[in-house]
């Protein structure tokens, strides 16, 4: 399901406040608890973690989460925790949790010196018929972030079994980062062992795509172990790298493929009073595309594509998702969502297309509006806003191509000062705007 816009924002919002709490603190090394805070703040879940800088502290904690538990070293400088033997696990009782901050107190200032021990975290002692797998991002000198995922848990770099993928990612990119793993077999389920919550799963990875997208300051990320099982998908840890501060903004890496344009998301109220959205298209639009396809006429499909197109090819899952996962950088689509739709979640009402022609500041544009939302204004503020698109990425021209009979098309052109041509024997007309 489409996280509503709202909530997006409210989670950049989040994710920005962890992020600057480490620059306050002259830091850019999130603890684990922050890394799993910045985690939970984009919807992917994660065990309860809480932190303790006393025994006594650790005791109540564990208490109040019930054994048995974990204990971790908490530190601003320490990344890998086992190294220091900064782990605990299956703490069964109060006795063994008090030995457990202490032997890890101990170990920790014996191996690294005083300072580096700030505490424990302590988390629930996790039992679930699963795998351990890793979901991380790095920087690559000419790509930029590169999402990761394979076999996790300590024998990550013994297996080696992973693959790369660029970020955004929706569920289908998703399952083909998963499929080209060993690791994906035996999540399918093998020798009598249910499969694991793969839709979770695919979830939890657009999600992390979508931080890294969103929060360019990230220089590096390390989820391991991330818990996938029949019940769902947790993260057990987590490790999170900032650029350094002393990087500008504008100077840090550049995603390969361009992130999601949110300046072009406007709000419009139809002549009826409906509230609608316009905004760029997401991955995860594809099942309201489908349903978009279905309430479409035989006389819409025909005037949008000038031939007749079968439900069941306009719907088929490999062209909705070359639709809905689009390169922002050559391809601008605008969806109307209407908010307050009786339908579940949300509902798609019109679409808008902006393409780009090659090696020329030209594009080519379309709409469709679904027939149930006709004639109350919303194809007129879909096609201004393309217009205003063009304009933004510095085009000089917008053509688009209509059916000679489509009369309500051909007049919404000039009535936003499109220039209408009659192409001779081909049936059409071509409408051209110049920016």
């Amino acid at each position: 399901a489409l996280v509503a816009d709202a909530d997006d924002q409210h989670a950049r919002r989040l994710a920005e406040c962890v992020i600057q709490g480490t620059r306050q603190a002259g830091r850019t090394q999130l603890t684990e608890f922050e890394s799993k805070e910045l985690l939970r703040t984009y919807g992917i879940p994660v065990v309860d973690t809480r932190v303790a800088s006393s025994e006594e502290e650790a005791v109540q904690l564990a208490a109040a989460i019930g054994f048995p538990v974990v204990l971790k070293l908490h530190s601003e400088t320490i990344t890998h925790k086992t190294d220091v033997d900064g782990v605990k696990l299956s703490l069964a009782d109060e006795q063994a949790a008090r030995r457990a901050f202490r032997e890890i107190e101990s170990s920790v200032e014996a191996r690294a010196g005083q300072g580096h021990f700030r505490g424990v975290t302590v988390q629930p002692m996790v039992r679930r018929e699963g795998y351990e797998i890793v979901v991380g991002s790095s920087v690559d000198a000419q790509l930029g972030p590169v999402l990761l995922f394979g076999t996790g848990g300590q024998l990550v770099e013994v297996y080696r079994d992973r693959a790369l993928a660029l970020p955004p990612l929706n569920t289908t990119l998703a399952r083909r980062m998963m499929e080209q793993t060993h690791i994906y077999r035996a999540m399918k389920g093998v020798r009598g062992r249910k499969p694991v919550d793969l839709e979770a799963l695919e979830q939890a990875l657009v999600r992390f795509s979508q931080m890294i997208v969103e929060q360019p300051r990230i220089h590096e990320v390390d989820v391991n172990p991330f818990l996938v099982s029949p019940e769902g998908v947790v993260a057990l840890d987590a490790r999170v790298i900032l650029h350094p501060w002393a990087t500008a903004d504008d100077a840090l890496p550049a995603l390969a493929i361009r992130p999601y344009p949110i300046q072009y998301t406007f709000s419009f109220q139809a002549k009826d009073g409906s509230a609608f959205t316009i905004r760029p298209i997401r991955p995860e639009d594809e099942p309201a595309m489908v349903s978009f396809h279905r309430d479409l006429s035989e006389h819409s499909v025909y005037m949008r594509y000038f031939h007749a197109l079968s439900l069941g090819r306009r719907v088929e899952h490999e062209r909705l998702a070359r639709i809905c996962f689009v390169d922002y950088d050559r391809e601008i689509a605008l969806v109307a969502d209407r908010k307050d739709s009786p339908v579940a979640g949300y509902e798609i009402a019109a679409v808008a297309r902006l393409t780009k022609l090659p090696n020329a500041r030209e594009a080519e544009i379309a709409l469709v509006v679904s027939d149930k939302f006709q004639h109350r204004g919303l194809g007129t503020a879909m096609w201004q806003r393309l217009v205003d698109v063009g304009r933004t990425e510095q085009l000089r021209r917008l053509t688009a191509t209509i059916l000679a009979e489509n009369y309500e098309m051909q007049h919404l052109c000039e009535k936003l000062g499109f220039r209408l041509k009659q192409d001779t024997g081909e049936g059409t007309v071509t409408a051209t705007l110049d920016l």
